[in-house]
């Protein structure tokens, strides 16, 4: 599971903390061969990789819908095996999708915990305004949510998005280049939400019962995800290679 670019350097401590579980958790979803064997170094201490990381996050997500652990078993024995912690992530994000809100109360000690690093004022203004975390009311700083928590330095997170969050605050863009982007995905996937949702409701037509295109729209999200997901990554490599071909 690791690459060639990143040595596992994580701590079955700091993998724990990185993912929001306990080191019980871990040795367990080890145990179950969920999780490969780490990489033993010096003095027989254990280290993982982002790999690790991103298939755990992954491991909780389908136990958050629901699935039994043989169920996830057989889900990851079906993956393949040489997939990136960025792979991974995406994979995740796709089954995380039409999951409902997972967002929780955190401090700032325990945000950065998961984040694994320190998080400056500046780092949490971006996150702030990417919408991976909102401040409580009350909170330092100048950007305020209504969020439930009323002591300093709390903040409200998504954990499914809090992982990339962070991989974006070391992205080489300006950080209005990055709202920009986002603007343009919330834009042009509202938009592709209301014309599938127009012919939806054109299919279904007027007269279907409520439990009938409730039944067709839990049948259609996954394949729609999916659809969209396929078309963008294809599209986005088409773009790239035409530019890297003109430069």
């Amino acid at each position: 599971m690791t690459t060639d670019t990143e040595e596992p350097t994580l701590t079955v401590d700091e993998l724990a903390a990185r993912a929001g579980v306990t080191v019980r958790t871990v040795r367990f979803y080890s145990s179950k061969g969920l999780l490969p064997p780490p990489v033993i170094g010096p003095r027989r201490v254990g280290h993982y990789s982002q790999e690790h990381l991103a298939r755990l996050a992954l491991i909780e997500e389908l136990q958050r819908q629901g699935m039994t652990l043989a169920a996830i078993e057989r889900h990851l024995q079906q993956l393949p095996a040489d997939l990136s912690a960025q792979d991974l992530a995406l994979h995740r994000a796709v089954v995380a999708s039409w999951a409902p809100d997972a967002a929780q109360d955190v401090t700032r000690e325990e945000l950065e915990r998961r984040a694994g690093r320190p998080l400056g004022e500046e780092d949490l203004e971006r996150l702030v305004a990417m919408s991976i975390i909102e401040r409580a009311e009350g909170t330092s700083g100048t950007a305020h949510s209504s969020g439930s928590l009323a002591s300093p330095d709390s903040f409200r997170v998504d954990p499914a998005l809090l992982a990339l969050g962070v991989q974006l605050l070391d992205v080489p863009l300006a950080h209005e280049s990055i709202l920009a982007a986002r603007g343009v995905l919330l834009e042009h996937s509202r938009a592709a939400a209301r014309e599938l949702s127009a012919l939806l409701r054109e299919a279904v037509g007027e007269h279907e019962s409520v439990a009938a295109v409730k039944s067709l729209s839990a049948h259609m999200q996954p394949l729609v995800v999916q659809a969209l997901l396929t078309t963008f990554q294809r599209s986005l490599k088409a773009e790239l290679r035409a530019w890297l071909k003109e430069s």
